[in-house]
C-alpha cells in the first residue's frame, strides 16, 4: 500500500490493540523505526497500553513472534520492525527472503494482520534515508498499513 493511500483515510487507533516486534540487529535504524512506528500510532489515538512491544536478536525471528502474538488473540496487528542489509554473501536473501514469507504465512494462517515493516536495502545509508524521523519513515508506514487492514477486517466481520 503506497503512502498516499494511506494517509488519505482517517484510522482510530484507539479502537484496536497492537504489537510491534522488533529486530535487535541494526538496532539503530530499527529503533528509530520504532519510534516512527509509536508516534504514528498516538497520532491515531492509539494509547501506550493499548501497544505491546517485543524483541527478537534478528529479521529471521520475526515471524515466529509474530506468529505467537497473533494466535495469543489479545492483538488486532501485528508490525513487524527490522533491518537486514545487504553483505557480500548470500546471507541477505535467506534472511530478507525467508523473513518475508514467514511473516505473510503467519499473517495468512492467523488471518491477523501482519505489518511488514522490515527494510531490505544494499546500505547502511539507503536504511537511514528509510529510517529517518520525517513522513518517510517506513515504522510509521509498518504501523499506518497495519492499521489500515485492521479497520478493513472489522468492517468485512
Amino acid at each position: 500500500m503506497g503512502t498516499a493511500a494511506i494517509h488519505s483515510e482517517t484510522f482510530a487507533a484507539s479502537e484496536f490493540r497492537f504489537a510491534i516486534v522488533a529486530a535487535r540487529y541494526n538496532d539503530d535504524i530499527v529503533e528509530a523505526l520504532l519510534d516512527a512506528a509509536r508516534a504514528a500510532w498516538r497520532k491515531h489515538g492509539g494509547t501506550d497500553a493499548a501497544l505491546q512491544v517485543e524483541y527478537v536478536p534478528g529479521a529471521f525471528e520475526l515471524p515466529l513472534a509474530a506468529r505467537v502474538l497473533a494466535l495469543q488473540g489479545r492483538v488486532d496487528a501485528v508490525v513487524a520492525l527490522g533491518c537486514v542489509i545487504r553483505g557480500d554473501t548470500a546471507h541477505f536473501e535467506f534472511v530478507a527472503g525467508q523473513c518475508a514469507y514467514g511473516l505473510q504465512r503467519v499473517m495468512l494462517d492467523t488471518g491477523v494482520p501482519v505489518s511488514f515493516g522490515v527494510l531490505t536495502v544494499d546500505t547502511r545509508a539507503q536504511a537511514r534515508e528509510r529510517a529517518a524521523p520525517d513522513s518517510r519513515n517506513k515504522g510509521g508506514e509498518a504501523l499506518e498499513t497495519a492499521l489500515a487492514m485492521a479497520s478493513l477486517l472489522r468492517r468485512l466481520a
